[in-house]
């Protein structure tokens, strides 16, 4: 449930909800908005059954949520959550992207890469130092050297870094260089290590599983917002049906349905969703349109000797257009795009 307080309620009277729902072992998160102040119960709710909340001063109205992510609906939260990461607003007017190459292959393929996307409009570099791939014959990363890389890159551009943490123990190493922890595919459901991610403060870009529904999308979130991590925001990357011409099935449909239920940014990923190159521009404007909050998108300087994804990679050139069409396209919609 979540506990609305009035407008004018006092830090007093908050502090006396609280207190009451400590002294019952149950949690709670508090949402400050600029209309109203929302107060949301962690725990089994019949703990309150005796307990007149809707009476006690400052409280305008209890409101049940019968979802199971409780923490990422738009009933605990109604305004949409912007995560600034320095002088970049995920989740407002404007359009972030998030562009680089799959996998951190080399220092010269890198900076190509980094400097590449920063003049076409990127204000993120992806690139994957650690790689899940799905046979362990593949390239796997270069790992803390790619990192490294990865944060030469940053002081070289100014762009920011997203790049994916595998496990509870690289948490701390790659939070020393990424300024946006990824959460990929498979490891959505992965919750020793969603809990972890957690209890930093770090942003994250949770992707969508991949034969995940979105009630279990929003659940998977809920476990990184139940430890106090609010800086979370979901990544489209498409879903595993029958069809095969295509690498997944990019569900656009997601980005409204996500908007109407969560107040969490959404970020598409056009690359993975669709596995070739030439459908990713038309997937990103698309996703844009549909009400998207960014794009992840792959770049390589050399995708045919890419050693990961390279299929699925624009050139630089390509992202160059793409960044001019995409600037319409927000445009059409009422954003804006750098």
């Amino acid at each position: 449930m979540v506990i609305v307080m009035d407008v004018n309620a006092t830090e007093e009277q908050i502090l006396g909800i609280t207190d009451l729902l400590s002294s019952l072992n149950l949690g709670y998160h508090i949402s400050k908005g600029e209309e109203r102040i929302v107060i949301g119960v962690i725990g089994d709710k019949k703990r309150l059954q005796d307990k007149p909340i809707e009476i006690m001063d400052g409280v305008e109205k209890v409101i049940p949520i019968v979802e199971s992510y409780k923490l990422a609906s738009r009933t605990f939260k109604p305004e949409p959550t912007i995560i600034q990461i320095d002088d970049i607003k995920i989740g407002d007017q404007n359009i972030v992207v998030m562009a680089g190459p799959c996998a951190v292959e080399s220092r010269e393929q890198l900076f190509e890469s980094a400097i590449a996307v920063k003049n076409a409009g990127a204000q993120f570099l992806r690139g994957g130092a650690f790689k899940p791939r799905t046979s362990p014959y593949s390239f796997q990363g270069l790992e803390e050297e790619g990192l490294k890389m990865l944060f030469e890159a940053k002081q070289m551009t100014g762009l920011k870094i997203v790049t994916e943490v595998m496990d509870v123990h690289a948490i701390e190493l790659v939070s020393k260089y990424a300024d946006i922890l990824q959460i990929g595919a498979r490891n959505m459901q992965n919750f020793s290590l969603l809990k972890e991610i957690g209890k930093t403060k770090k942003p994250v870009l949770l992707k969508r599983g991949i034969s995940a529904t979105i009630e279990e999308w929003l659940n998977a979130a809920e476990y990184i917002l139940s430890e106090g991590n609010k800086n979370v925001m979901l990544c489209e990357r498409g879903i595993r049906t029958f069809e095969t011409y295509t690498r997944n099935t990019l569900d656009l449909s997601a980005i409204p349905a996500i908007k109407k239920l969560s107040h969490l940014p959404v970020i598409v990923d056009p690359s993975h969703g669709t596995g070739l190159w030439k459908l990713v521009p038309s997937m990103a404007k698309a996703s844009i349109a549909a009400g998207a909050d960014g794009l992840i998108i792959e770049v390589h300087p050399d995708p045919k000797n890419a050693l990961s994804d390279g299929a699925q990679s624009l050139t630089p050139g390509n992202f160059e257009i793409l960044c001019k069409d995409l600037k319409i396209i927000a445009n059409a919609v009422g954003r804006d795009f750098i």
